[in-house]
């Protein structure tokens, strides 16, 4: 099992389908490194308690709308530029690698926060994922990707 949120993240996303589903979250208002974060969280089985998710939502709320939002919205604005422009193109890439930066530095204040969230020994059956997307039903195909794919990254874990 992937003990660091960091490692967590770089396996699921990795998973097929998975970073597709997680833009289409992003896209319907999903904070994609919360919905890593509740993924590992529900691997772990920690309870997804209203309090655990009020912290999580307080802490990834103005670090990506202050710091990552920022740095994506740049890195999408110089796209069509970039494309005639290698000068501009090498500039999109350094912010490119300063918002995953950015979400790294999310993930591990994510990952300090649950810290000392104890795992359960039986299965969660509360569903992080749901509770950290708003308006959850409008992306569901793409929320039940990511549960599926992380449940499938788990399971090979668990053979391992």
């Amino acid at each position: 099992m992937h003990t660091d949120l960091w490692n967590y993240a770089l396996a699921l996303y990795a998973q097929p389908g998975v970073e597709a589903a997680c833009l289409r979250l992003q896209d319907e208002g999903g904070d994609v490194c919360l919905l890593l974060c509740g993924a590992w969280l529900q691997a772990r089985q920690v309870t997804a308690s209203e309090p655990r998710v009020a912290a999580l939502l307080a802490l990834a709320g103005p670090w990506q709308r202050d710091v990552i939002a920022p740095l994506r919205q740049l890195r999408q604005q110089w796209r069509k530029q970039a494309e005639d422009d290698p000068q501009l193109a090498a500039l999109r890439a350094r912010v490119k690698g300063l918002e995953l930066e950015a979400e790294r530095g999310l993930l591990g204040r994510l990952e300090q926060q649950a810290a000392e969230w104890p795992g359960e020994r039986k299965r969660c059956s509360e569903d992080w994922l749901a509770r950290l997307m708003p308006g959850a039903a409008m992306a569901e195909d793409a929320l039940q990707h990511l549960r599926v794919s992380a449940q499938a990254l788990q399971d090979g874990e668990d053979v391992d």
